[in-house]
């Protein structure tokens, strides 16, 4: 392993960082990831369908138990990648039974449901490790990181469910409405448990195909994790840094050496003739010869900080401007002499007068503003204040005259209309359904008022007379609908039998001369 040939920046990383890291790699080798995936684990899925068709529930479990037996291939593809060597998808393909065989049966036992188990994974498979040298390599790794991995699983999980369902919903949302009218989710459910097995496999196959987009995403984010891991405990960022040096350096390593030994050479001379007696601290006394020792010239350099300009010592407890003289302190504070006549005025009996009319005068002024406030803002107050208007009385929403492109009017039906769909049927069967259709859209508007709009679909129409608890008008309007659509969309015309039903119908809902 060549730090220098990695295809990305080698450097620490916190742990949401490298997870991005990893989908940055996923995404590079997409293709290949993926393909590799599928043609490994589709095959795998189709045999334990066919061996368990009876149970689809058991057969997507165990697929989903063997996810570590599949993770193993995008792991040697990542490893291989991110040193710039690539493998192609026969050269994966060649590699997976071997890399099935170390541990793979404690992968699939009692570590199956390890949180970190992308984080731990490339421990015994890239480095090889088991036992207690395993378990040693491990308490190092997951000092750090070990949250993040586990993250990674718990939001895989929810993402592996939140696409699963997604793919269901989708499928059922492009259903053709025909069938849409005869299915619902309850019926789906109680058929799944007697006939309908292949519809539970087909969920199953959604499964399947989510794992392809999303396990190779979720390997490289715990190759990410451990190579960051790694990065922080063996310094590969400064290692990579010492390697750029020396490759600088090594041109120039011969020419560094002899302009140092140039320049030690006389350094060393120099210290050879200077005796080690001169050399002294500057504690030692010096210039002993001289009006001023070392000692005295300290004490005076002492003496000169500590007085001022250097020093000044001053406590003071109180703001003053800088040409005002401090008060003396001996001094008795007295108070000023018109505070004092004031004091003496207002004890007099004759300044409580002025002292009442001041109080009268303060309170008008603090109701003159209040009341000038309410005024002021009087219109503001009456918006949150006030009384709230009557709501309206909605006007009944006007009966359309069109649904579907059909005249839904009463004025536009025949005065029997059993009668008159009996004689269209033989030459125009079309006309003879949309006249039973009409009716029965009229009669829903003017009879039972239900509110029925312009852009409502025949499936929204029929949950609103189940809402009516009419199982005779639910019966046949399931039916005549279901007939409608065939006629309108797939141009199936019903047989005598179904013709003669439905008239029969209309006569036991409204009458044999019932009229919309």
């Amino acid at each position: 392993m060549r730090l220098s040939d990695a295809s990305v920046v080698i450097r620490p990383r916190s742990s949401w960082e490298a997870m991005d890291l990893g989908i940055l790699l996923s995404q590079q080798h997409r293709r290949l990831l993926m393909t590799s995936w599928a043609i490994v684990s589709l095959p795998v899925f189709a045999l334990l369908s066919l061996l368990l068709w009876e149970s689809p529930t058991l057969a997507v479990l165990l697929f989903w138990w063997l996810k570590p037996a599949f993770e193993r291939l995008p792991l040697y593809i990542l490893s291989k990648a991110l040193f710039g060597e690539t493998p192609s998808l026969g050269q994966a393909l060649r590699q997976w039974p071997r890399l099935l065989r170390p541990q793979l049966l404690a992968s699939l036992t009692w570590r199956r449901l390890s949180m970190s188990r992308s984080f731990i994974m490339p421990v015994v498979q890239l480095e090889g490790l088991g036992g207690d040298a395993r378990q040693q390599r491990l308490a190092v790794l997951l000092q750090r990181n070990a949250g993040g991995a586990r993250w990674l699983t718990l939001i895989g999980m929810h993402l592996e469910g939140a696409l699963w369902i997604g793919l269901l919903v989708l499928f059922y949302l492009l259903l053709p409405q025909q069938i849409e009218l005869d299915w619902n989710w309850q019926t789906l459910i109680l058929a799944a448990q007697q006939d309908w097995l292949w519809l539970e496999h087909l969920t199953n196959v959604f499964y399947a195909l989510v794992l392809v987009i999303w396990e190779p995403i979720y390997v490289a984010c715990g190759f990410s994790l451990y190579l960051n891991r790694r990065t922080e405990l063996e310094a590969w960022d400064i290692e990579l840094v010492f390697r750029r040096l020396r490759q600088r350096l090594a041109g120039a390593a011969a020419l560094v050496l002899v302009a140092g030994l140039m320049l030690l050479a006389p350094s060393q001379s120099l210290w050879a003739a200077t005796p080690s007696s001169s050399v002294a601290g500057p504690e030692a006394p010096r210039l002993l010869q001289q009006p001023l020792t070392s000692k005295a010239s300290k004490e005076s350099i002492q003496s000169i900080l500590d007085a001022p300009p250097f020093k000044n010592q001053e406590s003071v407890t109180r703001y003053r401007f800088g040409d005002e003289q401090p008060p003396n302190k001996d001094a008795k504070e007295k108070p000023p002499g018109w505070l004092k006549n004031l004091l003496e005025r207002l004890g007099q009996d004759s300044f409580g007068g002025f002292a009442k009319g001041l109080e009268i005068l303060l309170w008008g002024l603090l109701l003159g503003a209040l009341g000038w406030l309410i005024w002021r803002y009087r219109d503001w107050l009456q918006a949150f204040v006030g009384r709230r208007p009557r709501p309206r009385q909605k006007r009944p929403a006007a009966r359309p005259q069109q649904l579907f492109g059909l005249e839904v009017s009463s004025e536009s039906l025949p005065a029997d209309v059993a009668a008159r769909a009996e004689e269209l049927w033989a030459s125009q069967p079309r006309e003879a359904l949309g006249l039973l259709y009409r009716a029965l859209l009229s009669r829903l508007l003017e009879d039972y008022h239900l509110p029925l709009g312009v852009a409502d679909t025949e499936g929204q129409v029929l949950q609103r007379i189940k809402d009516l608890q009419q199982p005779q008008l639910e019966a046949f309007s399931v039916s005549l609908t279901r007939h409608w659509q065939n006629m309108a969309y797939g141009h199936q015309v019903p047989g005598s039998a179904l013709q003669q039903q439905l008239c029969n119908g209309w006569r036991g809902l409204f009458g044999p001369g019932a009229q919309s």
